[in-house]
C-alpha cells in the first residue's frame, strides 16, 4: 500500500501501512464522550449510606517543635467520631519512592515531635459530617516552640543553616554526595580554551497543577475485612503499596479503584489522603471519603519544584560550546516526595541536546521549610530545558550568530557521547530544526541543510 511521506510529500510502499489507523488521523480520545455529557463518574460521585468525614488540623508554622495537642473541644463537637494522631498510624513514617528503591523514609503521615512546612497534618478528626469534621479540626489546640525556619535553596545549603531533616542534612545525599553529579572532560580546560566565557542565573517559582477535581477518596470497608479504597490517585499501584506498608496491612488487605482522575498532571502520584482515610474507615468501620478544600489543593498538595540554575558556557568564535558548567538547585521543600527522582532526572538531561566535551554539573535535591513539591509534567527537565535553551539564545545574540545555526553547530548526533556517559541514537535534532526553519520559512545556508543525525561530526 502506498503511503505519502508527511516530511517531504513523497509516496513510499510499506506493506504494513495499513496497520497504520492513527497516526496522521484525529482520533476521538475514549473517554470524551462522558466528559462532555456529565456521565463519567469520579469518585465524588459514589455515595455510600452512613459516609463519615475527615479533615486535618494543620501547622501554622514553618518550623516548630510541638510540645502540646489538646483535643479536649474537638471530642466535645456534636457528630465527632474520632480524633487520629500519628499514634495511630502503624508505620508513620514513609517516604513514596521506597518503592522504587529511593530513602529513607523521610516523611510522616501526621506530624510527631514538630512542623516543618505550614500547613503540614498534625491531627485528623473524623465526623458524621464534613461540617462537624471542619469545626473539630478548627478546636484542636496545637501549642509549639517555633525554630528558625529556611526558605532559600542556597541559604538552606550554607554550613550555618538550621537543620530541618532529621537524616542531618538540608539535601538529600546521592551515593554519599551533596548532589547528583557529572564529571566529563575537564571544565576549567575547555573555559581556559575558550574565546568567551557567559554565564547567567535562571530560576523558577513553584507551580501549583490547580485541577479542577481535588485530591481525594473514599474508602469503604468490606465484609471480608478489606478495605476497598475510590480515589483519583494518578499512580494505583503506588497508591496502594505504600498505604498497605503504612497501615501494615498485607497488599491484597486493600483493592484500589481509579481511573478518573479529574486533572493530575504529575499532582495526584503522591500517596496523600488514603492511608488516613482507611485508617479512619477502619477504626469506625464506616465509608469515609477525605477530599481536600480547593485551598488545600492551593496550600498542600505538591506543586512543582521552585528551582534555581546557574549555567556557565565557554565558547569560541565559531560558536562551539567547549565547556559547560551547571549548578542546579530543587527546591524539594520539608519532605522528598518525587524531588530526588526528578534531579537525577535533571542530570540525566545535561547539558542539553547538545555535544560538549567538557561538562560540570552538581544537581542539588535541597529541602527547606517550603510545602514539599513533586511531580508535574516532564518534572526534572521542564525547567531546565528553559534555562538551556534561554542560554543559547542570549550566547547566540551575544555572538551575533543566528539561533537555529548555533544550535545546530552544537547539536548531538547518533554516536555522540553523551556527558553521563552514554551514548546517543536515535537524535533526529538536526532534522527537527532544519524541518522547523522550513516550515516558518527560516532559510538556513546550504551547510546547514547537509548535516544529518547519523552523519559522523568533522573532526
Amino acid at each position: 500500500m502506498a503511503r505519502v511521506n508527511p516530511i517531504d510529500g513523497e509516496y513510499f510502499k510499506d506493506e504494513r501501512a495499513a496497520d497504520f489507523t492513527v497516526i496522521g488521523t484525529t482520533v476521538q480520545r475514549s473517554d470524551a464522550l462522558g466528559h462532555v455529557t456529565g456521565r463519567t463518574e469520579f469518585f465524588e460521585d459514589r455515595t455510600f449510606p452512613d459516609l463519615a468525614h475527615v479533615k486535618i488540623h494543620r501547622s501554622v508554622h514553618h518550623h516548630a517543635l510541638i510540645t502540646g495537642v489538646d483535643c479536649s473541644e474537638t471530642l466535645r463537637v456534636p457528630g465527632v467520631l474520632r480524633v487520629i494522631t500519628h499514634e495511630d498510624v502503624p508505620a508513620n513514617w514513609y517516604t513514596v519512592l521506597r518503592l522504587i528503591g529511593i530513602g529513607p523514609d523521610d516523611e510522616p503521615v501526621l506530624a510527631e515531635d514538630r512542623v516543618i512546612y505550614v500547613g503540614e497534618p498534625i491531627v485528623a478528626v473524623v465526623a458524621d459530617s464534613e461540617a462537624a469534621a471542619i469545626e473539630g479540626a478548627a478546636r484542636v489546640r496545637v501549642t509549639y516552640t517555633e525554630l528558625p525556619a529556611v526558605l532559600d535553596v542556597e541559604e538552606a545549603m550554607s554550613p550555618d543553616a538550621p537543620i530541618i531533616k532529621k537524616a542531618g542534612t538540608n539535601y538529600f545525599v546521592y551515593e554519599g554526595h551533596h548532589a547528583r553529579r557529572i564529571r566529563f572532560g575537564d571544565v576549567e580546560a575547555g573555559f581556559a580554551q575558550a574565546d568567551h566565557v557567559f554565564e547567567w542565573r535562571y530560576s523558577s517559582a513553584p507551580i501549583e497543577h490547580a485541577p479542577t477535581e481535588t485530591t481525594g477518596c473514599v474508602v469503604v470497608p468490606q465484609s471480608d475485612g478489606r478495605l476497598l479504597i475510590h480515589t483519583n490517585t494518578q499512580a494505583a499501584f503506588f497508591t496502594l503499596d505504600n498505604t498497605a506498608l503504612i497501615l501494615d496491612r498485607p497488599f491484597t488487605d486493600l483493592r484500589v479503584k481509579g481511573g478518573t482522575v479529574g486533572g493530575g498532571f504529575g499532582g495526584k502520584v503522591d500517596v496523600m489522603v488514603e492511608p488516613l482515610a482507611c485508617i479512619a474507615a477502619t477504626l469506625t468501620r464506616r465509608p469515609v471519603k477525605f477530599v481536600y478544600t480547593r485551598e488545600e489543593e492551593m496550600q498542600v498538595s505538591s506543586p512543582r519544584a521552585a528551582e534555581r540554575i546557574y549555567i556557565k558556557d565557554g565558547v569560541m568564535d565559531d560558536g562551539r560550546i567547549v565547556a559547560r558548567k551547571i549548578m542546579l538547585y530543587v527546591d524539594a521543600g520539608a519532605y522528598a516526595r518525587h524531588s530526588p527522582y526528578g534531579a537525577t532526572k535533571a542530570s540525566a538531561h545535561l547539558p542539553g541536546p547538545y555535544t560538549i566535551p567538557n561538562v560540570h554539573a552538581d544537581c542539588h535535591c535541597v529541602y527547606t521549610n517550603r510545602t514539599p513539591s513533586s511531580a508535574m509534567r516532564g518534572f526534572g527537565v521542564t525547567i531546565a530545558d528553559f534555562a538551556i535553551e534561554s542560554q543559547m539564545d542570549r550566547i547566540a545574540r551575544a555572538l551575533g550568530i543566528d539561533p537555529l545555526q548555533f544550535r545546530l553547530r552544537n547539536a548531538y548526533r547518533d554516536g555522540d557521547m553523551k556527558a553521563h556517559r552514554k551514548v546517543a541514537s536515535g537524535t533526529a535534532l538536526i532534522e527537527v530544526i532544519q524541518r522547523a526553519a522550513a516550515l516558518v520559512g527560516h532559510e538556513l545556508p546550504e551547510e546547514y541543510l547537509a548535516l544529518s543525525s547519523d552523519l559522523p561530526r568533522e573532526a
